[in-house]
Parts: C-alpha cells; sequence; structure tokens
C-alpha cells in the first residue's frame, strides 16, 4: 500500500555540492507531503555520502558504476516499495520555492488524466527555458548539435522548442525536460521507466512520449523553478558522443523520415498552441 505522497529521486554523477545542496534543501522544505529523497549515487566513489545533514526522509544509494542517467533513476522507480502516490525525476540543479511541490501534487490530485508534468522552468538570471518541446525529427537534433550558425539554429529552434506557443499559459506537450519530471507513479507502472538502452539525453524524449500517447502531459506555468543549466554536450566531447548515440538510438526506435506518429501530433500541438491561431 502506498502512504508517501511523493517520492523523489536525484542522480548523481560528480556534481556541484554547493548546488546539490540547494535542490536537496529545496526538496525538504516542502514539508506539507510526505515525501522521501532518494540521492542514487552513479560517481566513482561514494564521497559525497558524508556530505548531507542526517534527515530520516533522506536515503543515499551509492551505485559503484555508471549506468547511466535514466538507469539511476529506475532503480528507484522499479521498486514499488520505495515509489509514492507521485514520484519526481529531479536534476541536482535545480532549485524551488517550498509551494512548488505542492501546488503540483494538489493538480495532479484534481487532473486525474495527467501522467507527467513540468512548471515553468527559469534560468538563474530569471529568463525562461522553453523547455517545452516538439517530438525531434533528425533535422533538429543534428542541426542543433552540429551547424553552429545561429540564423539557421534560431529558425530550428523557433518550431522544436515552440517558441510559437505563449509559455504563459498550460499546454500539453509530446517532450517535456528530464530535469523535472512530477510523474504519476501508477502511469509509470502502465507504460514503463526509462530505456536504459540510452545511457543520456534522449530517454526523457522516450518516457514522456510514452506517456503521451495514452495521457496529458502538462506544462503548468502557475509554478516556477530555476534550473542551473548548461550544455554539457557542447563543451565535452565525450559528451557529445554519448548524445549523438543516444539521438540515433532513440530515431531507430521510433523513425527517421517516416513516423507517422511524430507528424500527426507536432502538427497538432503546432496547430493548437500558435500564437498566430488566436
Amino acid at each position: 500500500m502506498i502512504t508517501l505522497d511523493l517520492s523523489v529521486s536525484i542522480v548523481t554523477y560528480k556534481n556541484n555540492v554547493s548546488i546539490l545542496r540547494r535542490t536537496i534543501n529545496s526538496v525538504l522544505a516542502s514539508t506539507a507531503l510526505q515525501l522521501k529523497l532518494y540521492i542514487v549515487d552513479n560517481s566513482p566513489t561514494d564521497e559525497m555520502r558524508f556530505l548531507f545533514v542526517a534527515d530520516d526522509r533522506v536515503e543515499y544509494i551509492y551505485m559503484n558504476s555508471n549506468r547511466g542517467f535514466g538507469a539511476g533513476h529506475n532503480y528507484i522507480m522499479n521498486n514499488p516499495a520505495k515509489m509514492g502516490r507521485y514520484h519526481l525525476v529531479l536534476n541536482p540543479d535545480v532549485e524551488f520555492e517550498s509551494n512548488v511541490l505542492i501546488g503540483l501534487f494538489h493538480y495532479m490530485e484534481q487532473n486525474v488524466d495527467v501522467g507527467n508534468i513540468m512548471p515553468k522552468i527559469l534560468y538563474p538570471n530569471g529568463s525562461i527555458q522553453r523547455l517545452c518541446k516538439l517530438l525531434p525529427t533528425p533535422k533538429d537534433w543534428i542541426i542543433r548539435m552540429f551547424i553552429p550558425i545561429k540564423s539557421i539554429k534560431k529558425r530550428i529552434d523557433y518550431n522544436f522548442e515552440m517558441h510559437f506557443a505563449n509559455y504563459n499559459e498550460e499546454m500539453n506537450v509530446p517532450y517535456l525536460s528530464g530535469c523535472f519530471m512530477f510523474l504519476r507513479a501508477s502511469v509509470i507502472e502502465e507504460v514503463g521507466v526509462f530505456d536504459e538502452g540510452i545511457f543520456m539525453y534522449g530517454e526523457d524524449t522516450d518516457l514522456n512520449r510514452r506517456i503521451y500517447q495514452k495521457y496529458r502531459t502538462m506544462y503548468y506555468p502557475e509554478v516556477t523553478i530555476t534550473h542551473n543549466f548548461e550544455k554539457g554536450s557542447h563543451k565535452s566531447l565525450r559528451l557529445l558522443w554519448i548524445h549523438i548515440k543516444a539521438a540515433i538510438y532513440y530515431l531507430n526506435k521510433w523513425g527517421w523520415l517516416f513516423d507517422e506518429e511524430r507528424e500527426k501530433i507536432n502538427k497538432e500541438v503546432k496547430l493548437k498552441y500558435s500564437k498566430n491561431n488566436k
């Protein structure tokens, strides 16, 4: 029997400790919910075990290997005994006020057809991160990874990142960022967890798409979080190669040039949320 309102998993790998502490404190400040926070550590050593104040709501799990972002979260999501009524997949570089989790909890309680919800996400300077996206085409990912011409990237991003939409309104979005996925546990039990064929980058695309096939996956701007976002794959050849392999895996799974579901969903979403159509 589920007794927790919310379980939260943070997967770490040699993270900035001061930022990680702020993320943990954001979760623990949400005293209105009965919750459990799991720190799943993929780092080479378990030295982070000793960095956190004792709190019986926190469980540190040292994996002793790095099998990837999705696999780390799956360690919790595959274990019903560790899951709450809802489960939050949370990046270790996110901060928010104490009203955020309870606000999302109440929204999910009132909207039983929603499988995943993401709040408005800001950069530390207060500008918006456009993390509502259409389902990616090969062109979307290839150009964003390899072509440095800003004018071309801007044209791609206008559609892919839904710049045509009003980010101050609720939207049912086929691809929500994996930095903050507030998931209904019963939906995860139905559609499955992260595909561990993807080490990192794109596992959120795949999972949200599977949820979207049966439930609404909502962008909800009434609550706001801050994400200290850095595009690691743009700074590291190793991470770039991981990103390329993830894109290939995802497109092999869902379709490269021929993906009728993608074309249908993207067309419907653009038509529904384009500011020019209102």
